[in-house]
């Protein structure tokens, strides 16, 4: 990837693409050589690091009793770092990723965020799968070895009211019945939870811990990390 350089801050951003999509609206905007994502006047991510977004599929794989070709379940497919990532990684047997927006899908298929992902998707152990995490955890009939999770900017600030079902004891145990035994869930942040740690553990995982990932610029991001009974 080209090396990316910090916009000036008195550039205003181009809008590539506005859409109203199933939660309201979503846009690509491009500012200097970065594309933004913003979801409901919300910024949501850009392509200026990803450390933390390869972190986080990093550290679900060391967590992990070294079982081969684990499959994996990407939460948010946002600019596309940790689908990437991990389909570089040949450690993973297979590699989905859950993502709502058709938007989103379609900027990484055939539009500007592609330059990112394109290598992935023609991995023949991937793909996306259009859903909502949380109905898609709930219903579907598969199951992975890594749920790794970055739907919002964290489980106390959510893109939608409706995510926040995700980090609570019932969505946890959505999460958890996807798991095989001992598979682990990963879940990026902006800034830490210990609210969310706490109710990791009482949802039954072990293990629970929280990485800090230092970014180039601001605070730390975080990785929520948990181990399924089994």
């Amino acid at each position: 990837m080209p090396a990316i350089t910090t916009p000036d801050p008195h550039d205003r951003p181009q809008v590539l693409d506005r859409r109203e999509g199933p939660h309201g609206e979503v846009v690509l905007r491009r500012h200097g050589d970065l594309l933004q994502i913003i979801a409901n006047g919300c910024f949501l991510m850009d392509t200026s690091d990803g450390r933390s977004e390869r972190r986080l599929v990093d550290a679900a794989a060391e967590a992990l009793d070294g079982r081969p070709a684990p499959h994996l379940l990407i939460g948010g497919l946002g600019v596309g770092f940790s689908l990437a990532h991990a389909a570089a990684d040949p450690r993973w047997g297979r590699v989905a990723v859950v993502e709502r927006e058709p938007a989103v899908i379609d900027w990484h298929l055939d539009g500007p965020l592609s330059e990112l992902s394109a290598t992935a998707l023609a991995d023949p152990r991937t793909e996306i799968v259009r859903a909502d995490l949380v109905t898609h955890v709930n219903e579907t009939p598969d199951t992975y070895d890594a749920l790794c999770l970055d739907i919002d900017n964290g489980p106390d600030w959510t893109v939608t009211e409706s995510n926040g079902g995700l980090y609570t004891p019932a969505g946890l145990a959505g999460c958890a019945r996807v798991l095989r035994p001992g598979g682990v869930i990963a879940v990026w942040s902006a800034r830490p939870s210990p609210i969310f740690e706490e109710t990791l553990r009482n949802a039954g995982f072990q293990r629970v811990r929280t990485e800090e990932i230092p970014v180039a610029r601001g605070v730390p991001d975080v990785v929520h990390l948990g181990v399924g009974p089994g």
